[in-house]
């Protein structure tokens, strides 16, 4: 299979995957409120749906462990095809559920149950994309190549918000039209499963499986490569709640809080994704030709300077300034970030453990900050008295962690993905 067609089939992946981890995104925000919690407490249940959306980060890096062993050891392609079932299945089934008015507590209670499922799938899914591709790619044009899984998660947050924008018109959305993009969910992870049973494994890792793989790859990346591991955990750490306050926080705030309609919101996120599809790829072409560490330093500088002015536009109500913030700080800022992590976290890590690394650098980190900021950026909203100003804090704080990390990561441009002969306590054939 050649470098394109297995970049494509690894796309798709991504893209299913943030079409199902976005649409419950918005759907928390906008309508789980309603269905799955107590109608008499909006504001217990707003916390709820976003309670409940955390819930998701939490099952990733569980996911992630579990599946990022498989794929350091038998292939990065098989882990591909179980984690789209796994999401495909359980985002079409939270189309089914039944709501709190028809079974009460069993129905958030369900909610829950498809929302691990859903991260457990996703705890390695982007990450086995993102090796797939890396390891399949050129070496002058890594950046470039490893950076469209990330362009595919952004086409699958447009492709949601298109979609959940479209149901949102549908005379009877409240009652059952905001099941329809779960449902079709399950259409695009068929289309995805078939492409990915005919995807044959990287070269690199076929190389590395005939000299042989770790036993415990998750505790060799530690014990071989904590350096690496503890910047690439430190740097990520911070992006996830900038890119989560902005996409969900902010569509819930303008809605709920500013009274704008919630087509404002769902806009925003319209044009801040599809500017983010063009901008992650560039920002890796960027990376083969300045280098990995400037382009991210670029955008964490960028996300720390624009943090008090994000809310400054969104608060003047006026729904072009608002759309403008959101395309500013996701479609810019965080895309940067996000187009040059891709080659350099794939570069960081060595062949026999890279799917590891990546999945404690990223969804380990989720889990812990991700998930949560959200819901953070609501209570510091009632504590301030409806003030965001500590909310922007809060961007410019995680912003300026990402940018130090950074400084102490080194260079990876034109880094070779094969690495020398494993000290021989560490293989098992």
């Amino acid at each position: 299979m050649t470098a394109k067609r297995l970049t494509k089939v690894a796309v798709i992946g991504s893209v299913i995957e943030f079409y199902d981890f976005t649409l419950f995104g918005l759907a928390a925000a906008l309508t789980f409120t309603t269905h799955f919690f107590p109608a008499d407490s909006p504001v217990a249940g707003t916390l709820g749906a976003l309670a409940t959306f955390a819930v998701g980060f939490v099952a990733r890096p569980v996911g992630g462990f579990v599946l990022s062993h498989y794929g350091d050891r038998v292939g990065r392609r098989r882990m591909l095809v179980i984690t789209l079932l796994l999401m495909g299945c359980s985002t079409a089934a939270i189309g089914l559920l039944p709501t709190y008015e028809s079974v009460g507590l069993l129905a958030p209670a369900l909610l829950v149950l498809l929302r691990v499922v859903q991260g457990f799938g996703a705890g390695a899914e982007y990450v086995g994309a993102l090796v797939l591709v890396a390891e399949s790619s050129d070496s002058p044009r890594r950046g470039l190549w490893a950076a469209l899984p990330g362009a595919g998660i952004y086409a699958g947050a447009l492709l949601a918000t298109l979609v959940f924008t479209a149901a949102s018109a549908l005379p009877g959305f409240e009652s059952w039209g905001w099941r329809v993009p779960f449902l079709l969910g399950l259409v695009g992870a068929g289309v995805g499963l078939y492409l990915r049973l005919g995807t044959a494994e990287s070269a690199v890792f076929e190389q590395q499986r005939a000299r042989g793989v770790a036993r415990f790859p998750m505790l060799e990346v530690i014990r071989r490569q904590p350096k690496n591991l503890l910047i690439a955990f430190a740097a990520n750490a911070p992006v996830g709640p900038i890119s989560y306050i902005i996409q969900i926080f902010v569509l819930s705030y303008v809605t709920r809080n500013l009274g704008l309609p919630a087509m404002v919101g769902l806009v925003a996120n319209v044009v801040a994704t599809a500017v983010a599809v063009v901008a992650a790829p560039v920002a890796g072409m960027l990376t083969d030709r300045v280098g990995r560490r400037p382009v991210w330093l670029g955008g964490a500088a960028f996300m720390a300077i624009f943090a008090f002015p994000l809310f400054w536009l969104i608060e003047t109500r006026v729904p072009i300034l608002v759309i403008l913030a959101v395309t500013l700080g996701q479609g810019v800022g965080v895309a940067c970030i996000l187009g040059a992590q891709a080659s350099l976290y794939t570069e960081l890590f060595h062949t026999r453990h890279r799917y590891s690394g990546i999945v404690i650098a990223r969804e380990w980190t989720a889990a812990l900050t991700s998930g949560p900021a959200p819901l953070v950026a609501t209570a510091l909203l009632a504590a301030a008295g409806g003030a965001t100003w500590p909310i922007a804090l809060l961007l410019m704080g995680c912003a300026a962690v990402s940018f130090v990390a950074i400084l102490f990561a080194p260079e990876t441009r034109r880094t070779s993905l094969i690495e020398p002969v494993e000290e021989p306590e560490l293989i098992s054939r």
